[in-house]
């Protein structure tokens, strides 16, 4: 590991520090002025949200720093076709702003193991997908948030790997009790707006290093690096050359690298899982003041997915141009000197370029965007992590905790998810060749699938029931499992030393088992479905899209078990006792103190839920949203042409 300080100019280190402090400074801010102990204060304020935040906090919460390490390493490494994942995700945000959200809204949910809840009944798919979903947090989110984060700040400041990631995740626990979810949003709006600012600085330096476009293209087909053999072995061309189809995106179905059947179908489905279904997506929809709003929302963030391609994919590609021994290193202790990867440090060639092409005190702003967007993806992760574990698990573990156990058992799994995910860590470093992106993209496609599969199904298809979705989720789930745990066993290897896994489970291309999980998880649950007793209409008003419109009483298949919860909070409510002053303002730093709002009478909660659940648009606006969304398809399939 090269130890040169990079950050030790004033200038850099005063912007740090500002910074930081004015983020704690909004923090602060919006713990003071929102009201987080109150339950409408939360839902009300939930239902308020203009386009324009929405948008931001779409796009904030999906481009972490594990974008600008994984995307500009896997592009360095094989050229643009990564950009075409940023690009699919434009024709998926119409389909979660048109088809999901209005589904969600009427059904009236917050999170999405209740809407299946809703729509299914009964209680294992729930308790499923809740494990599920914080096991794809640990393995995916969590260790390669902190990977990344780490990655920065070695190659700034040159400490130990594990160093930096203590130090990390300190600051992070900072930030999450100051600021709470509200302060995330906020906070959210300003990263986004600088990430992009500072990212286009660097392109524009990058390329003008490199001397424009055209000499871009040429210079990347030559960058080579010099030193090719260890010991008497002279490493194969093909693992140090750049491909011969790097500009394009679409690329051959056999002996491509991401081929393009997968690119066009294998990658929708992870994606459909990712945009219509994860809960920090939907979660950010579903906050829209009305649907109009949240359309709005959806395809502004389409129009920011553009741009990764050229802020995030070709400068990585210019890494690789300029730092073409270190970034595009192929000897196994060449690569370990450089960054400590064995098996190739492409993953370092945004944060390289960081470090050495920014003037004082830009790059000072450059790295603090980066380790903070970091610290808010990471904190709206733990926050919804605590919040599934406490709600969906703990809850079925203990049948009546306080509310102060609820919150001792959240923060103590926090500690706990933060203990795996350090200890996953070396797992991340050296998996899919030494590039971050490919082993997220891989570990969603083994386990996403099923789960796409099913609410798909549960939107379109409203003959599909509860035995067909649980068998479906569960067949897929151990297919899902079996080839990726058969991957870690023989390691991903490398170009240089490829591993010996036999080629009937690891030799297909993870786009291509993402499509096979996917038919044979609606195989299953169609099947099953239709060999078990459908589920009356009388339960699925306004939660399919055949019956979305219909005006009749729905009975949810859990209104027994809600009417139950609801009378034993009438008796909780009876007897408190006022709180002394110490205990008074503890509560309020964490956020505890329920003030008691008015109870609201049977025909105001009516009217409460008519408003929550209401997709009514006024049809000028809804004319401006629609023509826009043509438009927004139109933009994606005119780029994925042109890069074709």
């Amino acid at each position: 590991m090269e130890s040169n300080v990079r950050i030790n100019n004033p200038a850099d280190i005063s912007v740090i520090v500002i910074y930081f402090l004015v983020v704690l400074a909004v923090g602060l801010w919006a713990m003071y002025s929102t009201n987080r102990g109150t339950v409408g204060g939360f839902f009300l304020a939930g239902r308020s949200m203009v386009w324009w935040p929405i948008g931001a906090s779409l796009f904030a919460s999906n481009i972490g720093s594990g974008h600008f390490v994984g995307i500009a390493g896997t592009a360095a490494a094989g050229g643009i076709a990564i950009g075409g994942y940023e690009w699919n995700a434009l024709i998926l945000v119409v389909v979660l702003g048109w088809v999901f959200v209005p589904i969600y809204i009427k059904a009236g949910v917050v999170t999405m193991p209740e809407y299946l809840k809703k729509r299914f009944g009964g209680k294992r798919i729930q308790v499923y997908l809740s494990v599920l979903s914080l096991i794809l947090y640990v393995f995916t989110k969590i260790s390669a948030d902190i990977f990344s984060g780490a990655v920065f700040i070695q190659l700034a400041i040159g400490l130990n790997l594990y160093l930096a990631i203590i130090i990390l995740l300190a600051i992070t626990a900072l930030y999450t009790i100051t600021g709470g979810l509200a302060a995330v949003i906020y906070t959210d709006t300003l990263q986004t707006f600088i990430m992009v600012v500072g990212s286009f600085i660097l392109m524009g330096f990058a390329f003008a290093e490199v001397g424009g476009y055209d000499t871009f293209m040429r210079k990347y087909m030559e960058a080579i690096p010099s030193n090719i053999s260890y010991g008497n072995t002279t490493i194969n061309a093909e693992c140090y050359t750049p491909r011969k189809d790097s500009f394009h995106i679409f690329r051959d179905a056999v002996t491509g690298d991401l081929p393009w059947p997968g690119l066009v179908f294998g990658l929708t489905i992870i994606a459909l899982w990712y945009w219509c279904t994860d809960q920090v997506i939907v979660q950010r929809c579903l906050s829209g003041k009305n649907m109009s709003h949240v359309k709005a929302g959806c395809i502004m963030c389409g129009y920011l997915k553009l741009l990764p391609m050229f802020i995030i994919v070709m400068p990585g590609m210019i890494s690789r141009i300029l730092y073409t021994d270190v970034v595009a290193c192929v000897v196994p202790e060449v690569c370990q000197q450089y960054c400590g990867t064995a098996v190739g440090c492409t993953n370092i060639a945004y944060p390289k370029m960081v470090v050495e092409l920014m003037p004082n005190g830009l790059r000072g702003l450059m790295l603090s965007v980066m380790l903070a967007s970091l610290m808010s993806s990471l904190t709206s992760i733990f926050n919804s992590a605590s919040t599934l574990f406490t709600m969906d698990i703990y809850t079925k573990i203990r049948s009546r905790p306080s509310e102060k156990e609820l919150m001792i058992a959240g923060r103590a799994f926090m500690l706990l998810l933060i203990g795996i995910s350090i200890a996953w860590v070396p797992v991340v470093q050296s998996a899919q060749s030494g590039q971050l992106f490919d082993y997220i993209q891989s570990i969603t496609s083994y386990l996403g699938p099923p789960i796409a599969a099913v609410f798909l199904l549960a939107v379109f298809c409203k003959r599909v029931n509860e035995q067909g979705a649980f068998w479906g989720l569960m067949v897929g789930l151990l297919a899902g499992l079996s080839r990726m745990i058969a991957e870690f066993a023989y390691g991903t290897g490398s170009c240089v030393t490829p591993s010996n896994c036999p080629f009937i489970i690891c030799g297909i291309h993870y786009l291509y088992f993402a499509m096979i999980l996917f038919g044979v998880s609606t195989i299953v649950i169609l099947a099953v479905s239709f060999m078990t007793k459908p589920i009356p209409d009388v339960h699925l008003y306004r939660l399919c899209w055949s019956l979305r419109n219909s005006k009749e009483q729905r009975i949810d298949l859990d209104a027994d078990e809600e009417q139950g919860k609801a009378d034993e909070k009438d008796e909780e409510s009876g007897n408190k006792e006022e709180p002394g002053c110490l205990k008074k303002a503890y509560n309020w730093f964490c956020g505890l103190d329920q003030q008691k709002g008015p109870k609201l009478s049977k025909e105001e909660e009516e009217a409460l839920k008519k408003k929550l659940t209401d997709t009514s648009e006024v049809p000028l606006w809804r004319n401006v949203v629609n023509i826009n969304g043509i438009i927004l398809l139109t933009v994606a399939v005119f780029c994925h042409a042109f890069f074709a």
